[in-house]
């Protein structure tokens, strides 16, 4: 069926989000964040959303036609070679549900995404946002891979929090979504975390250690967990997405020959779709 996530502010999120606020004028603050990433506070919301999938879904389709077989991350503390299997399907805000209906799952949201092969994950990626998870803030930290599992990590604070994330089954080892946003999301413009990954994520590019979702994957749904996991699918207890973007970040799209094409550039797409 279909279905939509979107968020209401309450007392306790807008007291973690504006802590320096009295807790009435926190809450407006935090409706007013909402309103506006949500695209809600436009003179028409309706046009301005279908303007903004229309825009998603060009990027999705252009990025489906080059047919990547990888994406090289460059930027501080990032030199990260991602692989992407045969059959990948690059997917923006809208989809079509089995009852027919085309629906948008996330409000907001500003990514075009995909499933990473498991087995292709090489070099060093630093995040660019702490990373909230189960409570605790995990700050200042990066992540290792060897042929596509962790290796490695480091965090200034909470490492011992992401280690355990990492080692809670086989597949936390292992990546299952890359999702590709511009830094000048209206998310990462606010200049403040969310602690909400419906928000939060969509600031910035950024990965997701543990499961994939089976529908970025041609026949995906059809698969066993196996042949899912032979075809460059991930399967996990978790998914938990953390940011890696920047205005710093360039990346590269490399075809199956070796190629290699600009997608982001500081940032920023690198391409007129």
């Amino acid at each position: 069926i279909n279905w939509c996530v979107v968020a209401a502010a309450c007392p306790a999120w807008a007291a973690k989000v504006f802590p320096d606020l009295k807790s009435e004028e926190a809450v407006e603050k935090l409706w007013k964040a909402v309103f506006e990433t949500t695209r809600a506070t436009q003179p028409d919301p309706v046009a301005a959303w279908q303007e903004h999938i229309k825009n998603l879904k060009k990027r999705s389709e252009y990025l489906q036609a080059r047919k990547y077989s990888a994406l090289h991350f460059k930027g501080p503390g990032t030199d990260f070679t991602l692989g992407l299997p045969q059959g990948h399907k690059w997917i923006s805000a809208q989809s079509l549900a089995e009852n027919g209906v085309v629906f948008t799952a996330n409000m907001p949201t500003e990514e075009v995404f995909t499933l990473p092969d498991r087995h292709r994950a090489d070099g060093t990626v630093a995040a660019t946002f702490p990373l909230s998870y189960g409570g605790s803030l995990i700050e200042d930290f990066s992540v290792t891979f060897e042929n596509g599992r962790i290796v490695k990590v480091n965090a200034k604070k909470n490492e011992a929090i992401l280690q355990r994330l990492i080692d809670t089954d086989e597949g936390s080892k292992h990546l299952g979504e890359i999702a590709l946003v511009p830094a000048s999301s209206p998310i990462a413009q606010r200049g403040h975390l969310f602690y909400n990954t419906l928000f939060d994520e969509n600031a910035s590019c950024h990965i997701a250690i543990g499961r994939a979702y089976r529908f970025t994957l041609t026949g995906g749904e059809e698969l066993t967990e196996e042949e899912f996991v032979a075809a460059g699918g991930n399967v996990s207890l978790n998914h938990v997405d953390f940011m890696i973007g920047s205005p710093q970040m360039d990346i590269d799209g490399i075809k199956q020959d070796g190629a290699r094409e600009p997608v982001m550039r500081q940032g920023e797409w690198a391409f007129d779709a």
